[in-house]
């Protein structure tokens, strides 16, 4: 019996794929983990186990590498992306990776009426994915919250933050306050306050195995706390000589403290 040219085309007749529409999906709810293992489950259904592993290989590094990435970033960079932008990108970089690799084969697989596994199950293992990366996440922040730099971290910034309230009452009712007591506050409890809070920024950077997110934070709170203790000595001058000369260059000091007020924030 002579063969006819789709019966010789149609190799993929007795075997179940994934479509690329059902990976897209899945690598979109479940990252690059999903789509290496479906991916691999493609290439272990057309018989070649090497590009199979490969595959599932590169779906684990790839999300390793990814959502470690992310942690790595500041978290002031993070708000600033759209949530769906990465989803989106990745998803978009796989698609274009199963049409190079897997295109050809599944369009000619669809053609012939063969059978794809069904969108629940691409989204089941999306999920599955998703489970497998939040637990992943979890297990990350909860070695990172362990990490005895934090606790050190937590205590030097709490006295920060004590030094920071003590000091600003200073402006509470200052308009009824007389220069030589606004000028004892300044050099008793306020100049004292901010001197120490550069000192403990300083001290926060010798911290072994401080995250890079902090260092960050630190290097804003340093430039703060310098722009602070600049403030007070600038009042204390003003107060001294009994002049409004200074105001402009105070309201520019203000200013820079707002801006680095919204860095923290």
């Amino acid at each position: 019996m002579i063969e006819t040219k789709t019966q010789i085309e149609n190799k993929t007749e007795n075997i179940k794929l994934y479509s690329s529409k059902a990976i897209s999906g899945a690598t979109f709810l479940g990252g690059p983990l999903a789509a290496g293992y479906m991916i691999s489950e493609n290439f272990k259904a057309l018989n070649k186990p090497d590009d199979a592993r490969k595959s599932l290989l590169i779906g684990i590094v790839v999300t390793i590498i990814l959502f470690g990435g992310i942690f790595m970033l500041p978290e002031h960079i993070i708000d600033k992306i759209p949530r769906q932008i990465i989803p989106l990108m990745y998803t978009g970089i796989i698609w274009g990776i199963v049409e190079w690799k897997q295109g050809d084969i599944l369009k000619a697989h669809k053609e012939n009426n063969n059978t794809f596994f069904s969108a629940w199950k691409a989204a089941g293992i999306g999920l599955v994915s998703l489970l497998i990366i939040g637990i992943g996440i979890f297990g990350y922040a909860y070695l990172e919250s362990s990490n005895p730099a934090y606790e050190i971290y937590d205590t030097k910034i709490a006295e920060f933050s004590k030094n920071e309230n003590e000091s600003l009452t200073f402006y509470d009712n200052i308009e009824f306050k007389s220069n030589s007591a606004l000028l004892s506050e300044l050099d008793d409890k306020v100049i004292p306050k901010w001197e120490k809070n550069i000192k403990l920024i300083n001290e926060l950077e010798n911290i072994d195995g401080l995250p890079s997110d902090l260092s960050e934070q630190n290097k804003t709170l340093l430039k703060y706390s310098e722009l602070r203790l600049e403030v007070f000595l600038l009042i204390k001058k003003a107060v001294s000589e009994n002049t409004d000369k200074y105001d402009s260059r105070l309201k520019m000091l203000n200013i820079e403290i707002e801006n680095e007020l919204k860095k923290l924030n």
